[in-house]
């Protein structure tokens, strides 16, 4: 805490302290040359009182705060981050705004530190969830073939069977490196959004078209619920198919056979288009919602890769639409289906010229 006799002190008093202390001592060594004896006793005894204030008011006034400083660097040294204190008392001079500089490095390595801790977790977990994903399917493919190789592919009752297995082991390993790849170019802003006006029912007519037949295998009705006069929106159509493809697929892969799949397309009120995905599935239980976009994150493990899922879905879903500046929202419950919806602003009218 300030002194009473730095709240006293005018700041010029403070900044001047220590300066005060040189022109004293050249003022005493003068007199002391040029002086008569008894005058430089004289000398001696003002200099050493003057010199003796001045250090005394100085030490009063800079020490403690030079020693803050000081202990605030130490604590910077060390990665303490957490005895980081703020300066105390108003800034009334260059040393108390030399405190406060310090306190501000302080806290920007120690927010730089605790972003690389977590991209270096992430990097971590990451490389650990991608090694699990890959060795499942390589260990299915690898044993499969192994069996062949032993004579199994003279046996026409597993060889077909077992070929069938690799060759949905590959798929799943083509699909993990198409996700890798698409995550890792929106993460690094290698994938360039082209945004147009577009309509939004030819986009989800070309989605059914691309599932229809998933739709059959699964024996899921899938249905298109969208108003043709709706205005057109903005965006980028290629993305977007990708991100209601994605929900699409989710939505039949995670149905129950004899279940329905709509497609929905609705306009809102303030110029917006509302798209979702809705199904009458399994749903979601509630304390897995927050968490389904994370990376590789699953509620249903084993149906999840049975059904030749990577885990990267909703997360490309996500940064898609965080490019569009748009959220998903997720509203579900176990037995009774899922809905994943967001919004598209309608692409601005052309302006008439008048003639």
């Amino acid at each position: 805490m300030p002194t009473s006799l730095e709240r006293w002190l005018p700041p010029v008093v403070n900044r001047l302290a220590l300066k005060m202390a040189g022109p004293v001592a050249l003022v005493t060594g003068i007199g002391a040359a040029w002086g008569t004896n008894w005058a430089l006793w004289v000398d001696a005894a003002v200099g050493f009182g003057l010199g003796s204030l001045v250090y005394g008011v100085a030490h009063l006034l800079l020490h403690h705060r030079l020693d803050q400083a000081h202990t605030a660097l130490h604590h910077i040294r060390q990665h303490n981050f957490e005895d980081l204190t703020a300066p105390t008392g108003a800034r009334t001079d260059e040393l108390d705004t030399l405190r406060w500089e310090v306190y501000r490095t302080g806290q920007k390595l120690e927010t730089e530190i605790q972003d690389f801790r977590k991209r270096e977790n992430y990097r971590r977990e990451f490389i650990g969830n991608v090694s699990h994903e890959l060795k499942t399917p390589i260990f299915s493919i690898q044993g499969f073939a192994e069996t062949l190789l032993d004579g199994a592919l003279d046996d026409d009752d597993v060889n077909q069977t077992f070929l069938e297995k690799i060759l949905h082991n590959v798929g799943r390993l083509e699909n993990l490196a198409r996700d890798l790849s698409a995550i890792t170019k929106i993460e690094t802003g290698e994938m360039e959004m082209s945004t147009t006006s577009f309509e939004v029912a030819p986009l989800f007519q070309e989605v059914y078209n691309s599932l229809e037949l998933k739709a059959h295998e699964n024996d899921v009705a899938l249905r298109l619920d969208v108003n043709e006069e709706l205005s057109p929106v903005h965006g980028d159509p290629d993305r977007l198919r990708r991100v209601l493809v994605n929900l699409a697929d989710n939505a039949i892969k995670y149905n129950e056979p004899g279940g329905t799949v709509a497609l929905r397309a609705r306009a809102t009120s303030g110029n917006e288009i509302e798209l979702s995905v809705a199904d009458d599935g399994i749903g979601i239980p509630e304390e897995h919602l927050p968490r389904l976009t994370e990376r590789f994150y699953r509620v249903d493990k084993s149906r999840s890769r049975n059904q030749g899922g990577t885990g990267l879905g909703l997360a490309i879903v996500k940064h898609i639409l965080a490019a569009h500046d748009r959220n998903l929202t997720v509203e579900s419950a176990p037995g009774e289906g899922s809905t994943f919806s967001f919004t598209l602003p309608t692409a601005p009218q052309p302006t008439l010229q008048a003639a």
